[in-house]
């Protein structure tokens, strides 16, 4: 079993209409359907929601004095809105779980792998 990164993400320009009380509510359910099921079938290692790109620090240690700035890491319309990390034989599987995401949050999802062996 491989390990990968579900990204959400979102854009100004990717904003999904607004939502009455009733539509977050069925939302939020069929989010928590897919994250049961994923746990169900050992899939689902972790997933959360960020906050947005306003409340974002960058620090910097890289040139011998750190540096903290305001705001994201690159001026982007795009940015990171959660993620979810996801146990899967192959990235066919992967790919399965992204597609069923992106249809409950209604955003893109960006699917890679990790690269050598997490918690080890």
């Amino acid at each position: 079993m491989t390990e990968y990164l579900l990204s959400v993400h979102t854009s100004p320009d990717h904003r999904p209409e607004p939502m009455s009380e009733q539509q977050m509510q069925e939302q939020m359910q069929r989010v928590e359907a897919l994250e049961a099921e994923m746990k169900e079938r050992d899939a689902l290692i972790s997933s959360a929601r960020l906050t947005g790109t306003d409340s974002a620090t960058v620090v910097d240690a890289t040139g011998g004095e750190v540096i903290t700035t305001d705001g994201p890491f690159a001026e982007a319309k795009e940015h990171l809105a959660g993620f979810y990390i996801v146990r899967a034989a192959d990235l066919d599987d992967a790919l399965s779980w992204a597609q069923r995401t992106s249809e409950c949050v209604g955003m893109p999802i960006e699917v890679r792998a990790f690269a050598g062996m997490r918690g080890a």
